[in-house]
């Protein structure tokens, strides 16, 4: 868990060796790391329920990224697990790969 100097601390995790980072937050966590450009992969799943609300997925106002589909799966039950490669912003050098945030 990390709370003050959230984007330093990130870009100290990506430059040690190991496993990806795994990100668990509200919308506007999720932005700020967008728009630092630390979000390699995104992984969203479709749950066959229909609420009359909830939590946005990303903030606004936010940056935008195009997405590339990497995988998806789709369970017995209805959920559909999807897997997209975020776009970076142009002139920001790219993580290495197979990092995840």
């Amino acid at each position: 868990m990390v709370g003050a100097d959230l984007q330093p601390r990130l870009r100290a995790l990506r430059s040690e060796p190991g496993l990806n980072i795994w990100l668990s937050g509200d919308g506007d966590l999720f932005s700020k790391v967008l728009a630092w450009n630390l979000v390699d992969t995104v992984e969203p799943a479709v749950v066959p329920v229909l609420l009359g609300g909830g939590v946005p997925f990303v903030a606004c106002p936010s940056v935008r990224r195009r997405l590339t589909l990497l995988g998806h799966h789709a369970d017995p039950n209805g959920r559909v697990l999807l897997e997209y490669e975020v776009q970076k912003e142009r002139g920001v050098a790219r993580a290495e790969v197979g990092a995840t945030l």
